[in-house]
Protein backbone atom coordinates (compact mmCIF):
# COMPACT_ATOMS: atom_id res chain seq x y z
CA UNK A 1 0.00 0.00 0.00
CA UNK A 2 1.41 3.55 -0.64
CA UNK A 3 3.35 5.00 2.35
CA UNK A 4 0.99 7.78 1.79
CA UNK A 5 -2.24 5.99 1.95
CA UNK A 6 -3.80 6.89 5.05
CA UNK A 7 -5.45 3.60 5.53
CA UNK A 8 -2.00 2.29 6.73
CA UNK A 9 -3.54 4.18 10.22
CA UNK A 10 -5.53 1.16 10.71
CA UNK A 11 -3.03 -1.49 10.00
CA UNK A 12 0.79 -0.74 10.34
CA UNK A 13 2.20 -1.34 13.88
CA UNK A 14 1.18 1.61 16.35
CA UNK A 15 5.19 2.63 17.43
CA UNK A 16 5.90 2.62 14.11
CA UNK A 17 3.40 4.73 12.87
CA UNK A 18 3.83 6.95 15.85
CA UNK A 19 7.25 7.59 15.05
CA UNK A 20 6.46 8.15 11.40
CA UNK A 21 3.85 10.83 12.39
CA UNK A 22 5.35 12.17 15.38
CA UNK A 23 8.81 12.84 14.22
CA UNK A 24 7.93 15.39 11.46
CA UNK A 25 5.49 17.10 13.34
CA UNK A 26 7.89 17.20 16.92
CA UNK A 27 10.27 18.92 14.15
CA UNK A 28 8.15 20.88 12.98
CA UNK A 29 6.79 22.31 16.49
CA UNK A 30 9.64 22.40 17.20
CA UNK A 31 10.68 25.12 14.21
CA UNK A 32 7.19 26.79 15.09
CA UNK A 33 8.92 27.60 18.81
CA UNK A 34 12.26 28.56 17.48
CA UNK A 35 10.58 30.80 15.25
CA UNK A 36 9.40 32.97 17.99
CA UNK A 37 12.51 32.21 20.10
CA UNK A 38 14.64 33.72 17.16
CA UNK A 39 12.27 36.91 17.01
CA UNK A 40 12.64 37.34 20.33
CA UNK A 41 16.56 36.74 20.47
CA UNK A 42 17.28 39.00 17.88
CA UNK A 43 14.87 41.51 19.46
CA UNK A 44 16.46 41.39 23.01
CA UNK A 45 19.95 41.85 21.42
CA UNK A 46 19.09 43.95 18.55
CA UNK A 47 16.16 46.61 19.65
CA UNK A 48 16.80 46.14 23.60
CA UNK A 49 15.18 44.58 27.39
CA UNK A 50 12.13 46.95 27.03
CA UNK A 51 11.47 45.42 23.55
CA UNK A 52 11.27 42.28 24.82
CA UNK A 53 8.51 43.16 27.16
CA UNK A 54 6.76 44.76 24.48
CA UNK A 55 6.57 41.50 22.78
CA UNK A 56 5.43 39.67 26.13
CA UNK A 57 2.66 42.12 25.94
CA UNK A 58 1.55 40.84 22.36
CA UNK A 59 1.37 37.66 23.78
CA UNK A 60 -2.54 37.58 24.43
CA UNK A 61 -3.80 39.29 21.42
CA UNK A 62 -1.40 36.42 20.14
CA UNK A 63 -3.12 33.56 21.61
CA UNK A 64 -6.19 34.88 20.25
CA UNK A 65 -5.28 35.27 16.83
CA UNK A 66 -4.08 31.60 17.59
CA UNK A 67 -6.98 30.56 18.83
CA UNK A 68 -8.86 31.80 15.69
CA UNK A 69 -7.11 30.17 13.08
CA UNK A 70 -6.61 26.26 15.66
CA UNK A 71 -10.72 26.47 15.47
CA UNK A 72 -10.51 26.01 11.98
CA UNK A 73 -7.39 24.39 11.25
CA UNK A 74 -7.37 21.47 14.34
CA UNK A 75 -10.72 20.95 13.98
CA UNK A 76 -10.89 20.53 10.56
CA UNK A 77 -7.22 17.97 10.59
CA UNK A 78 -9.56 15.94 13.15
CA UNK A 79 -12.59 15.82 11.03
CA UNK A 80 -10.54 14.82 7.56
CA UNK A 81 -8.82 12.01 9.98
CA UNK A 82 -11.99 10.29 10.79
CA UNK A 83 -13.83 10.87 7.09
CA UNK A 84 -11.34 8.94 5.96
CA UNK A 85 -11.01 6.41 9.27
CA UNK A 86 -14.52 5.77 7.26
CA UNK A 87 -13.40 5.60 3.93
CA UNK A 88 -15.01 8.76 2.91
CA UNK A 89 -12.71 10.42 0.70
CA UNK A 90 -14.91 13.70 -0.74
CA UNK A 91 -16.27 14.01 2.97
CA UNK A 92 -12.16 14.92 3.38
CA UNK A 93 -11.66 17.11 0.67
CA UNK A 94 -15.08 18.82 1.56
CA UNK A 95 -13.65 19.70 4.98
CA UNK A 96 -10.60 20.55 3.45
CA UNK A 97 -12.17 23.19 0.64
CA UNK A 98 -13.95 24.45 4.14
CA UNK A 99 -11.31 24.91 6.11
CA UNK A 100 -9.39 27.46 3.50
CA UNK A 101 -12.16 29.33 3.45
CA UNK A 102 -13.22 29.75 6.97
CA UNK A 103 -9.16 31.04 7.46
CA UNK A 104 -9.62 33.64 5.00
CA UNK A 105 -12.85 34.84 6.87
CA UNK A 106 -11.35 34.43 10.20
CA UNK A 107 -8.62 36.56 9.75
CA UNK A 108 -10.38 39.08 7.78
CA UNK A 109 -12.95 39.59 10.64
CA UNK A 110 -10.71 39.07 13.36
CA UNK A 111 -8.01 41.15 12.15
CA UNK A 112 -9.84 44.31 11.06
CA UNK A 113 -11.93 44.68 14.33
CA UNK A 114 -8.82 44.14 16.37
CA UNK A 115 -6.68 46.98 14.46
CA UNK A 116 -9.67 49.40 14.87
CA UNK A 117 -8.72 49.25 18.64
CA UNK A 118 -4.92 47.96 19.19
CA UNK A 119 -3.69 50.64 21.26
CA UNK A 120 -6.66 50.81 24.00
CA UNK A 121 -6.28 46.80 23.68
CA UNK A 122 -2.83 46.55 24.36
CA UNK A 123 -3.31 49.65 27.49
CA UNK A 124 -5.78 47.01 28.96
CA UNK A 125 -3.22 43.86 28.61
CA UNK A 126 -0.68 46.01 30.29
CA UNK A 127 1.34 47.96 28.55
CA UNK A 128 2.89 50.86 29.97
CA UNK A 129 4.33 54.24 28.10
CA UNK A 130 7.65 52.48 27.45
CA UNK A 131 6.35 49.10 26.32
CA UNK A 132 3.33 50.49 24.27
CA UNK A 133 5.50 51.66 21.02
CA UNK A 134 7.10 48.09 20.36
CA UNK A 135 4.08 45.90 21.39
CA UNK A 136 2.04 48.63 18.98
CA UNK A 137 4.56 48.24 15.96
CA UNK A 138 5.02 44.16 16.03
CA UNK A 139 0.87 43.69 16.23
CA UNK A 140 -0.02 46.10 13.39
CA UNK A 141 2.28 43.78 11.17
CA UNK A 142 1.24 41.15 12.30
CA UNK A 143 -2.50 41.27 12.53
CA UNK A 144 -2.07 42.81 8.70
CA UNK A 145 -0.81 39.23 7.68
CA UNK A 146 -2.58 37.04 9.48
CA UNK A 147 -4.65 36.02 6.41
CA UNK A 148 -1.72 34.37 5.42
CA UNK A 149 -0.74 33.03 8.75
CA UNK A 150 -4.32 31.57 8.89
CA UNK A 151 -4.37 29.63 5.67
CA UNK A 152 -0.50 28.11 6.06
CA UNK A 153 -1.17 27.07 9.48
CA UNK A 154 -4.71 25.77 8.95
CA UNK A 155 -3.64 23.97 5.99
CA UNK A 156 -0.66 22.64 7.34
CA UNK A 157 -2.53 20.61 9.82
CA UNK A 158 -5.04 19.43 7.36
CA UNK A 159 -1.56 18.02 4.74
CA UNK A 160 -0.35 16.22 8.47
CA UNK A 161 -3.60 14.51 9.19
CA UNK A 162 -4.44 13.41 5.61
CA UNK A 163 -0.92 11.61 5.16
CA UNK A 164 1.42 13.66 4.74
CA UNK A 165 3.99 14.60 7.62
CA UNK A 166 6.85 15.00 6.24
CA UNK A 167 5.75 17.34 4.07
CA UNK A 168 4.15 18.95 6.97
CA UNK A 169 7.44 19.52 8.68
CA UNK A 170 9.03 20.72 5.40
CA UNK A 171 6.56 23.92 5.84
CA UNK A 172 7.77 24.88 9.18
CA UNK A 173 11.16 24.23 7.92
CA UNK A 174 10.78 26.59 5.18
CA UNK A 175 9.33 29.37 7.36
CA UNK A 176 11.89 29.13 10.04
CA UNK A 177 14.41 28.87 7.41
CA UNK A 178 13.42 32.13 5.70
CA UNK A 179 12.90 33.75 9.20
CA UNK A 180 16.74 33.44 10.08
CA UNK A 181 17.57 34.81 7.09
CA UNK A 182 14.82 37.50 6.84
CA UNK A 183 14.75 38.61 10.34
CA UNK A 184 18.94 39.91 11.51
CA UNK A 185 18.51 41.87 7.63
CA UNK A 186 14.97 43.71 8.92
CA UNK A 187 16.47 44.32 12.57
CA UNK A 188 20.23 45.21 12.47
CA UNK A 189 21.09 46.05 8.60
CA UNK A 190 17.88 47.59 7.71
CA UNK A 191 17.36 48.60 11.44
CA UNK A 192 13.01 48.30 10.77
CA UNK A 193 12.95 47.30 15.06
CA UNK A 194 10.63 45.44 16.32
CA UNK A 195 8.68 46.27 13.27
CA UNK A 196 11.39 44.42 11.07
CA UNK A 197 10.62 41.43 12.63
CA UNK A 198 6.97 40.83 12.80
CA UNK A 199 7.54 41.68 8.74
CA UNK A 200 10.31 38.73 8.34
CA UNK A 201 7.59 36.21 10.16
CA UNK A 202 5.07 37.62 7.71
CA UNK A 203 7.28 37.22 4.23
CA UNK A 204 8.21 33.80 5.94
CA UNK A 205 4.74 32.53 6.29
CA UNK A 206 4.08 33.62 2.94
CA UNK A 207 6.55 31.11 1.72
CA UNK A 208 5.17 28.51 3.55
CA UNK A 209 1.65 28.84 2.73
CA UNK A 210 2.57 29.20 -1.20
CA UNK A 211 4.02 25.41 -0.29
CA UNK A 212 1.34 24.06 1.28
CA UNK A 213 -1.27 25.62 -1.62
CA UNK A 214 0.57 23.96 -4.35
CA UNK A 215 0.68 20.43 -2.15
CA UNK A 216 -3.02 20.53 -2.31
CA UNK A 217 -3.23 21.21 -5.95
CA UNK A 218 -1.08 18.99 -6.86
CA UNK A 219 -3.00 15.69 -8.82
CA UNK A 220 -0.66 13.82 -6.39
CA UNK A 221 -2.47 14.76 -3.55
CA UNK A 222 -4.16 11.87 -1.65
CA UNK A 223 -6.75 14.54 -0.62
CA UNK A 224 -6.98 17.72 -3.07
CA UNK A 225 -8.55 20.97 -4.18
CA UNK A 226 -11.63 20.17 -6.56
CA UNK A 227 -13.87 22.99 -7.35
CA UNK A 228 -17.13 21.65 -5.45
CA UNK A 229 -14.82 21.56 -1.92
CA UNK A 230 -15.16 25.65 -1.87
CA UNK A 231 -18.84 25.81 -1.10
CA UNK A 232 -19.31 26.37 2.63
CA UNK A 233 -21.50 23.29 3.90
CA UNK A 234 -23.53 24.21 7.48
CA UNK A 235 -22.56 20.42 8.83
CA UNK A 236 -19.03 20.45 8.07
CA UNK A 237 -19.02 24.00 10.04
CA UNK A 238 -20.86 22.85 12.68
CA UNK A 239 -18.65 19.97 12.91
CA UNK A 240 -14.96 21.37 12.40
CA UNK A 241 -16.53 24.56 15.06
CA UNK A 242 -17.64 21.87 17.80
CA UNK A 243 -13.93 19.76 17.11
CA UNK A 244 -11.91 22.68 17.15
CA UNK A 245 -13.69 24.66 20.21
CA UNK A 246 -11.31 22.91 22.46
CA UNK A 247 -8.21 24.28 22.09
CA UNK A 248 -10.01 27.82 20.86
CA UNK A 249 -11.06 28.07 24.81
CA UNK A 250 -7.91 26.85 25.58
CA UNK A 251 -6.17 29.77 23.60
CA UNK A 252 -8.82 32.08 24.80
CA UNK A 253 -8.48 30.97 28.70
CA UNK A 254 -4.57 31.87 27.55
CA UNK A 255 -5.29 34.99 26.33
CA UNK A 256 -7.33 35.75 29.54
CA UNK A 257 -4.66 34.48 31.91
CA UNK A 258 -1.92 36.52 30.36
CA UNK A 259 -3.49 39.41 30.38
CA UNK A 260 -3.87 38.79 33.57
CA UNK A 261 -0.25 37.80 34.88
CA UNK A 262 1.15 41.09 32.91
CA UNK A 263 -1.01 43.40 34.83
CA UNK A 264 0.31 41.58 38.23
CA UNK A 265 3.84 41.39 37.18
CA UNK A 266 3.97 44.95 36.32
CA UNK A 267 1.81 45.66 39.86
CA UNK A 268 4.30 43.82 41.72
CA UNK A 269 7.33 43.47 39.47
CA UNK A 270 7.33 46.79 36.71
CA UNK A 271 8.11 46.39 33.19
CA UNK A 272 10.89 43.98 33.46
CA UNK A 273 9.20 41.36 35.45
CA UNK A 274 6.94 41.05 32.50
CA UNK A 275 10.01 40.60 30.08
CA UNK A 276 10.61 38.23 32.52
CA UNK A 277 7.56 36.43 31.89
CA UNK A 278 7.94 36.64 28.22
CA UNK A 279 11.34 34.97 28.29
CA UNK A 280 9.73 32.42 30.67
CA UNK A 281 7.07 31.91 28.36
CA UNK A 282 9.78 30.92 25.01
CA UNK A 283 11.77 28.68 27.23
CA UNK A 284 8.73 26.25 28.55
CA UNK A 285 6.85 26.32 24.91
CA UNK A 286 10.17 25.31 23.63
CA UNK A 287 9.27 21.95 25.37
CA UNK A 288 5.79 22.02 25.55
CA UNK A 289 6.02 22.73 21.32
CA UNK A 290 7.71 19.41 21.34
CA UNK A 291 4.63 17.39 23.05
CA UNK A 292 2.31 18.77 20.74
CA UNK A 293 4.63 17.64 17.90
CA UNK A 294 3.85 14.20 19.70
CA UNK A 295 0.18 14.33 20.44
CA UNK A 296 -0.10 15.87 16.91
CA UNK A 297 1.97 12.72 15.02
CA UNK A 298 -1.36 10.56 17.51
CA UNK A 299 -4.07 12.67 16.09
CA UNK A 300 -4.65 11.02 12.65
CA UNK A 301 -3.59 7.25 14.40
CA UNK A 302 -6.17 8.00 17.37
CA UNK A 303 -8.60 9.90 15.00
CA UNK A 304 -8.75 7.23 12.55
CA UNK A 305 -9.03 3.99 14.75
CA UNK A 306 -11.34 5.60 16.55
CA UNK A 307 -13.51 6.04 13.57
CA UNK A 308 -12.82 2.46 12.42
CA UNK A 309 -13.35 1.16 15.74
CA UNK A 310 -10.08 -0.23 16.67
CA UNK A 311 -9.87 0.88 20.10
CA UNK A 312 -6.91 -1.52 21.31
CA UNK A 313 -5.03 0.51 18.84
CA UNK A 314 -5.99 4.02 20.20
CA UNK A 315 -5.22 2.83 23.88
CA UNK A 316 -2.01 1.61 22.34
CA UNK A 317 -1.17 4.90 20.57
CA UNK A 318 -2.51 6.47 23.65
CA UNK A 319 0.08 5.06 26.20
CA UNK A 320 2.80 5.48 23.96
CA UNK A 321 2.27 9.55 23.84
CA UNK A 322 1.57 9.45 27.57
CA UNK A 323 5.12 8.16 28.10
CA UNK A 324 7.52 10.16 25.04
CA UNK A 325 5.67 13.30 26.49
CA UNK A 326 6.34 12.72 30.02
CA UNK A 327 10.12 11.88 29.14
CA UNK A 328 10.14 15.30 27.34
CA UNK A 329 9.15 17.43 30.01
CA UNK A 330 11.41 15.59 32.17
CA UNK A 331 14.26 16.77 30.36
CA UNK A 332 13.21 20.22 30.08
CA UNK A 333 12.38 20.50 34.23
CA UNK A 334 16.21 18.97 34.68
CA UNK A 335 17.64 21.06 31.83
CA UNK A 336 16.04 24.79 33.08
CA UNK A 337 16.32 24.00 37.20
CA UNK A 338 19.87 23.10 36.31
CA UNK A 339 21.15 25.98 33.91
CA UNK A 340 18.78 28.86 33.94
CA UNK A 341 20.77 31.27 33.20
CA UNK A 342 22.28 29.23 30.12
CA UNK A 343 18.55 29.57 28.91
CA UNK A 344 17.87 33.35 29.35
CA UNK A 345 21.08 34.04 28.37
CA UNK A 346 20.24 33.66 24.86
CA UNK A 347 17.80 36.12 25.05
CA UNK A 348 19.27 39.65 26.78
CA UNK A 349 22.67 40.59 27.92
CA UNK A 350 20.54 42.97 31.02
CA UNK A 351 22.10 41.77 34.10
CA UNK A 352 18.80 42.61 35.81
CA UNK A 353 16.36 40.75 32.98
CA UNK A 354 19.07 38.22 33.51
CA UNK A 355 18.18 37.89 37.14
CA UNK A 356 14.58 37.99 37.39
CA UNK A 357 13.93 35.93 34.45
CA UNK A 358 16.22 33.12 35.79
CA UNK A 359 14.60 32.75 39.29
CA UNK A 360 10.97 32.77 37.30
CA UNK A 361 12.21 29.83 35.08
CA UNK A 362 13.50 27.88 38.03
CA UNK A 363 9.81 28.41 40.02
CA UNK A 364 7.74 27.95 36.75
CA UNK A 365 9.27 24.68 35.57
CA UNK A 366 8.64 23.18 39.17
CA UNK A 367 5.74 20.62 37.81
CA UNK A 368 6.99 20.30 34.23
CA UNK A 369 8.04 16.49 35.14
CA UNK A 370 3.68 16.07 35.19
CA UNK A 371 2.72 17.95 32.28
CA UNK A 372 3.91 16.52 29.84
CA UNK A 373 1.00 13.68 30.39
CA UNK A 374 -1.82 16.45 31.03
CA UNK A 375 -0.90 17.68 27.62
CA UNK A 376 -1.32 14.41 25.61
CA UNK A 377 -4.51 12.85 27.64
CA UNK A 378 -5.83 16.89 26.82
CA UNK A 379 -5.36 16.27 23.15
CA UNK A 380 -5.79 12.93 23.33
CA UNK A 381 -9.90 13.40 24.08
CA UNK A 382 -9.64 15.98 21.37
CA UNK A 383 -8.34 14.08 18.53
CA UNK A 384 -11.13 11.40 19.22
CA UNK A 385 -13.93 13.79 18.76
CA UNK A 386 -14.20 14.34 22.75
CA UNK A 387 -14.56 17.59 22.40
CA UNK A 388 -16.81 18.70 25.72
CA UNK A 389 -14.21 16.64 27.75
CA UNK A 390 -10.97 18.05 25.92
CA UNK A 391 -12.50 21.66 26.80
CA UNK A 392 -12.90 20.67 30.17
CA UNK A 393 -9.58 19.87 30.39
CA UNK A 394 -7.97 22.82 29.17
CA UNK A 395 -9.96 25.21 30.84
CA UNK A 396 -9.21 23.03 33.92
CA UNK A 397 -5.84 24.47 34.35
CA UNK A 398 -6.34 27.91 33.14
CA UNK A 399 -9.69 29.14 34.90
CA UNK A 400 -9.93 26.72 37.85
CA UNK A 401 -6.53 26.23 39.28
CA UNK A 402 -4.04 29.27 37.94
CA UNK A 403 -6.35 32.12 37.58
CA UNK A 404 -7.23 31.51 41.53
CA UNK A 405 -3.63 31.19 42.45
CA UNK A 406 -2.97 34.81 40.41
CA UNK A 407 -4.83 35.86 42.74
CA UNK A 408 -4.10 34.76 46.21
CA UNK A 409 -0.38 34.12 45.96
CA UNK A 410 0.68 37.49 45.09
CA UNK A 411 -0.69 39.89 47.66
CA UNK A 412 1.47 37.55 50.15
CA UNK A 413 4.30 36.08 48.35
CA UNK A 414 4.75 39.08 45.56
CA UNK A 415 6.33 38.33 41.84
CA UNK A 416 7.02 35.19 42.83
CA UNK A 417 3.88 34.17 44.01
CA UNK A 418 2.71 34.87 40.44
CA UNK A 419 5.74 32.35 39.37
CA UNK A 420 4.78 29.51 41.84
CA UNK A 421 0.73 30.09 40.82
CA UNK A 422 2.37 28.15 37.21
CA UNK A 423 3.57 24.68 38.83
CA UNK A 424 0.35 24.46 41.30
CA UNK A 425 -1.87 24.80 38.37
CA UNK A 426 0.34 22.48 36.56
CA UNK A 427 -0.39 19.65 39.05
CA UNK A 428 -3.46 20.13 39.42
CA UNK A 429 -4.44 20.34 36.01
CA UNK A 430 -2.39 16.81 35.80
CA UNK A 431 -4.43 15.43 38.29
CA UNK A 432 -7.76 16.13 37.29
CA UNK A 433 -6.94 14.94 32.93
CA UNK A 434 -5.79 11.63 34.83
CA UNK A 435 -9.25 11.13 36.67
CA UNK A 436 -11.30 11.62 33.63
CA UNK A 437 -8.52 9.51 31.48
CA UNK A 438 -9.48 6.96 33.63
CA UNK A 439 -13.28 7.22 34.04
CA UNK A 440 -13.35 7.11 29.90
CA UNK A 441 -11.31 4.07 29.35
CA UNK A 442 -13.63 2.17 31.80
CA UNK A 443 -16.56 3.65 30.17
CA UNK A 444 -15.08 2.49 26.74
CA UNK A 445 -13.96 -1.18 27.88
CA UNK A 446 -17.76 -1.26 29.20
CA UNK A 447 -19.34 -0.57 25.39
CA UNK A 448 -16.84 -2.23 23.29
CA UNK A 449 -15.22 -5.40 23.27
CA UNK A 450 -11.43 -4.05 23.12
CA UNK A 451 -9.96 -6.95 20.78
CA UNK A 452 -6.53 -6.29 18.92
CA UNK A 453 -7.29 -5.56 15.04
Amino acid sequence: MDKNNPHILGTAPIGKLLVEYSIPAIIGMTLTSLYNIIDSIFIGHGVGALAISGLAITFPLMNLNIAFCTLVGVGGATMSSIRLGQKDQTGAEYILGNVAVLCVINAVVFSGITLLFLEEILRFFGASDSTLPYAYDFMQVILLGSPISFVMIGLNNIMRATGYPKKAMLSSLLTVGCNVILAPICIFVLEWGIRGAALSTITSQFVGMIWVLSHFYSQKSFVRFRKSCFRLRLPIIRNIFSIGMSPFVMNVCACCIVIFINNRLLHYGGDLSIGAFGILNRIQMLFVMIVMGITMGMQPISGYNYGARNFERVKRTLKLGIMAGTIITTAGFIACELFPQVFVGMFTDNEELTHRASIALQIGVASFPVIGAQIVITQFFQSIGKAAVSIFLSLSRQLLFLLPGLAFLPPFFGVNGVWSSMPVSDMLAFLTAVAMLMHHIKKMKETYPLTEQ
